[in-house]
């Protein structure tokens, strides 16, 4: 029985290009029977048949034929929600750990309109998230940062080769020597929150990659609310969120 590699099988089973196959094999989306196939590039029958399994239960905020909202669950990766979701592309992306409001255009015309109200910094962002330490006052954050992106990325506040960023911190609780603070952000720089958070003392609880010292099951980040154009979403904290342990 003839053999390829199993991103080339699947690429021609699912008429997708062999980049997409690659990249749904890699994030762990792809099965043969009940195993997970691993190994993109690993030799399998031609005649073998894949399931891709998309996330289920994706709760949607509100639709209309140009968005779509979605609250989207943690440890979650953004691309999987628009591969459920037919005919949609992000408009924005969030970490996999941070949950939220996500934002996906259904059409050309719109996203374009929306990629430039982004641009523009224009789109209000809304964040909740718990930190390491305790803060008692509001925090205005405005350093430049860099972001290297061979292998995992990683951001860090560079003077030299940094983009404008814009953090705004208020906080809203205290629970112990941990603050549950809200964030605003004007710019939208890789990890941004997460590097101007760490910058200043506080981590957010569980970012271990900008060091973060409490365990947690996930970045305790949350997408709270975003304002776009003539749009507003909201989205619920989740229990982990919402209450501290």
């Amino acid at each position: 029985m003839a053999t390829d590699k199993a991103y080339k099988v699947l690429a021609l089973q699912k008429g997708i290009s062999n980049k997409k196959a690659k990249d749904l094999i890699d994030r762990g989306l792809v099965f043969v029977e009940d195993k997970k196939v691993k190994i993109a590039r690993a030799d399998i029958h031609t005649e073998t048949f894949f399931r891709v399994e998309y996330p289920e239960d994706i709760e949607i905020l509100y639709q209309d034929s140009d968005i779509i909202a979605i609250n989207k669950p943690a440890q979650v990766d953004s691309y999987d929600i628009q591969d459920a979701i037919d005919g949609a592309e992000l408009l924005h992306r969030l970490d996999r750990d941070t949950s939220g409001v996500l934002l996906l255009g259904k059409n050309r015309a719109f996203i374009d309109r929306a990629i430039r109200e982004f641009k523009a910094r224009r789109v209000e962002k809304h964040y909740v998230a718990w930190i390491e330490g305790v803060l008692y006052e509001k925090v205005e954050i405005n350093e430049p940062i860099f972001t290297v992106k061979k292998g995992k990325a990683f951001s860090l506040v560079d003077p030299v080769r940094g983009k404008k960023a814009h953090t705004i911190v208020k906080p809203e609780e205290l629970q112990g020597k941990k603050s549950k603070v809200h964030i605003e952000i004007t710019t939208g720089r890789t990890h941004q929150i997460r590097v101007h958070l760490a910058h200043i003392g506080y981590p957010i609880v569980g970012d271990e990659q900008y060091g973060s010292r409490t365990q947690s099951k996930r970045i305790l980040l949350h997408s709270a609310k975003m304002k776009i154009l003539d749009y507003e979403f909201n989205a619920k904290e989740p229990k982990d969120i919402a209450k501290y342990k």
